[in-house]
Parts: C-alpha cells; sequence; structure tokens
C-alpha cells in the first residue's frame, strides 16, 4: 500500500472507531431513557466506558503518532470526561518501537546538510530512548566542535520520518469527529469540542517544532540558574533544526530507580520532598514549568568533589523540554473575588462571581451549584487537612457524589494550561508517592499557603477599603448625575456607547474561566479522601488533582501581571 493509502486507512480508522462509539453512546444515553429504560442503560454505564477506554488504549498503541497523544491528553480531561476513562488512559505510555537506524539517518542528514560522520565523529544506532514522535541517540561531537562547545558526549534528539504528516491526519480526523460532537447536545452543553481539539493541535505542534524546544530549555535554564537543586543540559545550536536536536549528555540515576538512589548514598524520602519544592517553585514562583515530569525526563545527578555545589550532594537534571506551561500572570485579579467569597464563606456570592466572568453559559441553572456551595461551606469550611481526616469516609463519600455530579452538569471547559498543572502535579504526586510511601502532598503545600495568605490578606483589606471608597463617592455625586441625565433625556441628547466591548468581553471570558477550579477543589479533596483507603494510587491522584485548584486560587499572586485587564 502507497503511504497515501496508508493514510487513508490510519483516518477510516480513527473516523470508524469513533463513529462507532460515537452511536453506542447515542443508543444508550440518548435514545434508551427516551424510551423509559434510562436505569437499565445507567447500570451498564461504567462497564461500557471502561470497553471504550480499552479499545481506545489498543487503537492508540497500534496507531502510534499523534493518537498516544489524544490518550495522554484525554486522561487529564478530569472537567470533561468521566473517570472509568480518564484512569484507563492515565498508564498509556510515549513508547513504541524504535524506526530502524537507516531511516532515521536519511532525516538527520537531510536537516543537518551533511554526513553523520562529520557532524559526529560517533552516532549509536541503538536508541536510547524511542517514542512516538521521535527517538533519542547517544552521540560525540567532533574535535572541533567540542572545544567550540566544551562538550564531548551529547545526546541526539531526531523526529520520526514523516511524523508531520502523520499528525495532519490525525488533527484532521480529530476535527471532523469534534464536529460532530458540536451538534450534540449532551456534548456541546459542557464543552466546545472544536475548541478543544484546537488547544490540543496547537501543543501537539510546538511540542515537535525542536528549534521551539531549545527555546524553552533556555529559558528554563534562566529561570534555574540560582537553584543548587536543578541542572539543564546544554545545547549544540550548531547540530540544531526543527527536527535534529542536539544536547548534552546529561544521563544519570532515573528519579524513580531506589535501588540506584540507595546505592548511591542518596535519601529517597529527601529526593520525594526536595522534587515536589522545585515542581511548586516553577509552577508558582517563576510562572514556567515542565509539564512533563515523568520518570524518563528526570535524572538525580550525584555531585563529587568541585562539582557539589552549595554543600549539596546531589541535584534534579531535568531534559526533554517540549512540552512546557505556564501559569497566567492575569489570574490574582480574578481570584481575588473568589477568595472573598470564599473567605467569608458565601457560597452564593462564589456562584455569583463565577456567572459574572462567564464560566458559566447564561442557560446554566445554578441554584443547586449555590445550595451544594453553601453546605459545603457549612460542613467543612475552616476545617484544616488534620480535622478532615476525621470525618466519617461515609460522610464525604455521600457528599462528593452529590457534588461531583452536579459539577460534571455544568456548562464549563477548564483552559489548556490549566490542564497541563494537573498533568505536571499528578505526576509529581506519583512520583513523590512511590520515592516515599509516607509522603504528604499538603506538607508541601503548606508553605506556599501560608505566604499567599500573608500576601492576600493586606491586598483584600485595601480592596475592599478601595470599593467602599468607590462607592460612597458614587451614592454622593448620584442626585446630581439623575438629575443631569433626566434633563438629556427630555432634551433627548442621549447617546448610547460600548469603545471595546468586544475586546473586554473577550479578556474577561478567559480570565473567568479560570475560577471554576474554585469549586472543584472540594469535590476532588474530599472524593480521593474518601476513596485513599480503599484505592490508594487513584485516592492519593484525586487528593494531588484536588490541590491545583487551591493552588490555583491561593499562589496567583505570586506571578508578576502584565497589565491591566482591558
Amino acid at each position: 500500500m502507497t503511504d497515501a493509502g496508508n493514510m487513508r486507512a490510519r483516518s477510516r480508522r480513527i473516523l470508524w472507531f469513533s463513529a462507532r462509539y460515537l452511536a453506542q453512546t447515542w443508543w444508550y444515553e440518548l435514545f434508551m431513557p427516551r424510551i423509559g429504560l434510562g436505569r437499565l442503560a445507567a447500570r451498564s454505564r461504567s462497564r461500557r466506558l471502561l470497553h471504550i477506554a480499552q479499545r481506545f488504549r489498543v487503537l492508540a498503541i497500534d496507531l502510534g503518532g499523534l493518537m498516544i497523544k489524544v490518550g495522554q491528553f484525554m486522561s487529564s480531561r478530569l472537567d470533561v470526561l468521566p473517570p472509568e476513562i480518564t484512569k484507563e488512559l492515565e498508564g498509556l505510555q510515549d513508547e513504541v518501537p524504535p524506526v530502524p537506524f537507516a531511516d532515521i539517518r536519511i532525516l538527520a542528514e537531510r536537516e543537518l546538510g551533511l554526513p553523520l560522520e562529520r557532524a559526529f565523529s560517533f552516532i549509536d544506532p541503538t536508541p536510547l530512548a524511542a517514542a512516538s514522535l521521535g527517538q533519542v541517540h547517544r552521540a560525540r561531537l567532533s574535535e572541533m566542535d567540542a572545544a567550540d562547545t566544551g562538550l564531548l558526549d551529547v545526546v541526539v534528539k531526531i523526529q520520526r520520518p514523516g511524523i508531520d504528516t502523520i499528525i495532519d491526519v490525525d488533527l484532521s480526523a480529530l476535527r471532523r469527529v469534534a464536529g460532530w460532537l458540536s451538534h450534540v447536545s449532551l456534548v456541546s452543553d459542557r464543552v466546545d469540542m472544536p475548541v478543544l481539539v484546537e488547544e490540543f493541535a496547537l501543543t501537539s505542534l510546538e511540542e515537535i517544532d525542536y528549534l521551539q524546544e531549545g527555546a524553552n530549555a533556555e529559558r528554563f535554564s534562566q529561570d534555574a540558574a540560582a537553584d543548587a537543586r536543578v541542572g539543564v543540559p546544554e545545547l549544540v545550536w550548531e547540530r540544531a533544526t526543527r527536527r535534529v536536536l542536539t544536547l548534552q549528555d546529561v544521563t544519570a540515576i532515573k528519579i524513580n530507580d531506589v535501588p540506584a538512589l540507595h546505592a548511591a548514598g542518596i535519601n529517597p524520602s529527601e529526593v520525594a520532598a526536595d522534587f515536589a519544592a522545585v515542581m511548586f517553585d516553577q509552577l508558582f514562583v517563576h510562572g514556567y514549568f515542565h509539564a512533563d515530569p515523568h520518570p524518563g525526563n528526570i535524572f538525580v545527578t550525584p555531585l563529587v568533589g568541585t562539582g557539589a555545589q552549595n554543600g549539596r550532594a546531589w541535584k534534579f537534571t531535568f531534559v526533554d523540554f517540549g512540552m512546557m506551561g505556564e501559569v497566567p500572570d492575569t489570574l490574582r485579579r480574578g481570584l481575588r473575588r473568589v477568595l472573598i467569597a470564599a473567605a467569608s464563606r458565601d457560597g452564593k456570592g462564589m456562584v455569583d462571581g463565577i456567572r459574572d466572568v462567564g464560566v458559566l453559559l447564561p442557560s446554566a441553572d445554578t441554584a443547586e451549584l449555590e445550595r451544594a456551595m453553601t453546605k459545603a461551606f457549612a460542613r467543612f469550611g475552616g476545617m484544616g487537612f488534620a480535622e478532615l481526616q476525621d470525618v466519617d469516609p461515609r460522610e464525604y463519600r455521600a457528599f462528593a457524589n452529590e457534588f461531583g455530579d452536579l459539577v460534571r452538569t455544568l456548562p464549563v471547559q477548564l483552559p489548556e494550561n490549566f490542564l497541563l498543572i494537573v498533568r505536571a502535579l499528578s505526576l509529581v504526586s506519583g512520583m513523590c508517592s512511590s520515592l516515599d510511601p509516607a509522603f504528604n502532598i499538603w506538607n508541601a503545600v503548606e508553605p506556599y499557603s501560608a505566604k499567599l495568605i500573608r500576601e492576600e490578606g493586606g491586598n483584600l483589606v485595601q480592596t475592599v477599603a478601595k470599593q467602599a471608597t468607590t462607592t460612597a463617592g458614587v451614592l454622593a455625586r448620584l442626585p446630581q448625575r439623575l438629575d443631569t441625565l433626566t434633563t438629556r433625556l427630555e432634551e433627548g441628547n442621549v447617546s448610547v456607547q460600548t469603545p471595546r466591548l468586544d475586546r473586554r468581553l473577550r479578556d474577561i471570558e478567559r480570565l473567568g474561566r479560570q475560577i471554576i477550579s474554585a469549586i472543584l477543589f472540594a469535590t476532588l479533596l474530599i472524593g480521593g479522601i474518601a476513596l485513599r483507603a480503599q484505592d490508594v494510587v487513584f485516592g492519593t491522584v484525586l487528593m494531588v488533582v484536588s490541590a491545583l485548584p487551591l493552588l490555583h486560587a491561593l499562589f496567583a499572586g505570586v506571578v508578576a501581571r502584565r497589565g491591566p485587564l482591558g
């Protein structure tokens, strides 16, 4: 079969899979309830969703390419997909058989413009690592390049031949599927699928631009320059193109290799605590973070002799900067309104704030949400984490089920940058728990929350005082303004102007989508604590994910603003 034929067959497989299970979902979720069989359909829902996730996992591994990324992306969409799907896909690994070195050689030489024997004095034909978008080979620079760069041993990251075409085909198919879903009210009422696909497309296209990855690595290195805990490989820009990237070989102990850590005299519990602190600094101090911190991308590098810095015996070395994330610097202003409602335990005020900024569609019925938020504040508001652990798990489970079902029915969609935060902290939690079974993510959270509370305390007082002063001034001028308005109405001299309205509404909408994290916090935290007794891994993941809305609301204040809204 020709390449064009292979691509058509690939597209058909994606579309056929989607059409088949969309039809099945329509039958069970829409048609059966209309003929009075809704309870029967609900009884088999978990089993059906698990089957769909399992079949998609098989399809993704078979096709490789972008479909594995789709699975990983879906596994983080807790706001859109049910847990049966996200849990099945969360372990989907970006690992596929390597491309033959002969094919890799052709692409690399075409990109570099010279034979590999001239570009490198040695290159290992056996890949160090293989993934769906590219693979990595060990190499050694030529004497001239080594003298210029000060490096000798390097790794060369080379894209899979034809991956651009595969991504184009996959994205075309996904856009068609998104178009289908946009006509299904069950989906379109909750999420804008075409927008979601475009978010995914943007992330994927950035990930295969190795020049962008190199720029990401340099920016990350600048942020970490003063941090003795973090190391970043140097780049060899003379051997870098959009499809080939050459970096210093920094291979060391994989962060999750506990026996190797013990053999090097490194305490895994200390590694866990420091790793959480390093990632929190990236997220909430620098505002620029590694969004794919899985074990293959983090090394623990022992520091010996003159290499030791500030008395440290080891450091973290990050690699693979294709997937990076930013914490938006506009969050502080929007979250302050939510913090005021949370501080006063005002459930209705919380929901009103969310509605005002456009997170919920105008048609959304928030009466039940207001009651649920008021109930949450009344029962759990003000409790510390230790107190929460003393609450009857059955009470948690009942409230989590009720509140979770309610939140999932709301027409909301979380932004891509928030999903990258979810992904990063989920990986961090899993990593730290594997290194230290007694690791508690909240111990790492507390220093940041205390700092923000101190910072936000003064800001909230200033905000309230400013609002009171402004209101008093408006009231004082109100009679005169009303008299002027009446006169102008009588004379027919009133006109209405809305300068920059569209741009302001777009800015408000972007800001508002962040605030939904506040109501997700209670649901995920309670559910995680309730489930942890039965399933440690899944319960811990939920608890960590619940930290994200909390961190979202608490830590945005440390990030500098780019400018006033509008």
